[in-house]
C-alpha cells in the first residue's frame, strides 16, 4: 500500500509541512507525475467501422456483450418509429436506449491522449455506452478486461440480415444513411 496514490499524496503533505515544496515536486515528480490529457476528435470511415466491426465479431470487447450492425436500430426506427424512437443527436428522452447499448463504434484500446497510437491494432470495437463510459481512462484504471472477438458464424450483429432486406426492399434505399451503410457493406465484403 506504501505506493498507491493516496499514500503518494499524503507523502506530498507532509513534505510541505515539513520539508518543502521542493520534496514535495520531488516524490510528485518520480512517483506521480503530472500526464496532461489531450483531446482528441477523430471520425473513421464506415469501412473502417465495418472491418473493425467484423474482425472483433460485433462483440463488445469491453463487456463481451453482442452489438448490432448499426443501420439496423435506424432501420427498425423507420419501421416503427414510435415504440423505437430515434433523435439524430441521440437525445437520451427521445431516442430509445438501445442505440448506446448495442450500437457499436470503435475506441482506442489505449487512448490517445495517454499515449496511444491511431492504429487498427490498438482499435476496438465497443458500444456507445461503454465508450462514452470508458473516455480516456487506461482499462487497468476501470477495472476492465478486454474480452475476445467473437466468431461471425455465430453472430454477424445482423449484418446479412440488413444485406438481405435493403435488396428485397429497394425503396428503403431511398433513405440516404441506410443507403450508404448498404453500399458500405457490400463492397466491404467484395474485397
Amino acid at each position: 500500500m506504501e505506493n498507491s496514490k493516496s499514500e503518494i499524496i499524503k507523502q506530498v503533505c507532509d513534505a510541505i509541512s515539513g520539508d518543502g515544496v521542493v520534496k514535495a515536486k520531488s516524490i510528485l515528480a518520480k512517483n506521480y507525475p503530472f500526464e496532461a490529457f489531450v483531446k482528441s476528435i477523430r471520425s473513421y470511415t464506415k469501412k473502417q467501422m465495418i472491418r473493425v466491426f467484423l474482425r472483433d465479431g460485433f462483440i463488445d470487447r469491453y463487456s463481451g456483450e453482442r452489438l448490432i450492425f448499426p443501420p439496423v436500430l435506424r432501420l427498425i426506427s423507420n419501421q416503427i418509429p414510435k415504440e423505437f424512437p430515434y433523435h439524430p443527436y441521440w437525445k437520451m428522452s427521445e431516442c430509445h436506449i438501445a442505440y448506446w447499448q448495442l450500437s457499436p463504434t470503435i475506441d482506442h484500446i489505449v487512448p490517445i491522449s495517454r499515449g496511444g497510437i491511431d492504429e487498427e491494432s490498438n482499435w476496438v470495437c465497443t458500444s456507445q455506452l461503454k465508450n462514452s463510459a470508458k473516455s480516456n481512462w487506461l482499462l487497468e484504471e476501470l477495472g476492465w478486461e478486454l474480452y475476445k472477438s467473437g466468431n461471425l458464424e455465430e453472430w454477424d450483429g445482423m449484418l446479412s440480415w440488413f444485406i438481405k432486406f435493403m435488396e428485397e426492399n429497394p425503396k428503403d434505399k431511398e433513405d440516404n444513411f441506410l443507403n450508404s451503410w448498404y453500399k458500405t457493406a457490400v463492397n466491404t465484403f467484395k474485397e
